[in-house]
């Protein structure tokens, strides 16, 4: 199992996400572009020294990215989600994808993946941070296959 990002905005959040991947064992891939100049350096201060015990994958497009991923399942968490996480079967080689902060995924891509799972919220609340909910999201897969 592994973390995808598409296009982040927030080198922090990338930071803190790379940190959850490295202490669940797992991989991070990053879809291009960034909302920022993309460096470790500026993703190091959130993601500390956890940034070596992760294999770090970018992509130029989510073309190039599913191609290159087409034995795993694509399941994008999303508040347009149409699946409870927790009522979700997770397998090994799923791929965990967040949108960007500020925009989630363009539609085209909403229709391509192959689950959208949704963390049920209180009423009037838009969103959780997208390294929260990856961690809500991580902790059930992890569980269910462990």
């Amino acid at each position: 199992m592994k973390i995808a990002l598409y296009q982040p905005d927030v080198a922090g959040n990338v930071g803190t996400i790379i940190r959850l991947a490295a202490c669940m064992g797992m991989d991070v891939d990053i879809i291009e572009p960034c909302g920022f100049p993309f460096s470790l350096d500026k993703i190091k201060r959130s993601g500390m020294d956890y940034i070596e015990h992760v294999k770090i994958v970018r992509y130029d497009s989510f073309e190039d990215f599913k191609k290159q991923n087409v034995a795993s399942r694509i399941l994008l968490l999303t508040t347009k989600g149409n699946q409870k996480y927790t009522e979700f079967k997770f397998q090994k080689n799923d791929i965990l994808m967040v949108g960007r902060e500020s925009a989630g995924v363009p539609d085209n891509i909403h229709k391509s993946v192959d689950a959208r799972l949704v963390i049920p919220m209180k009423n009037q609340m838009r969103s959780l941070n997208v390294a929260v909910s990856l961690s809500m999201v991580v902790g059930e897969a992890l569980h269910q296959l462990n």
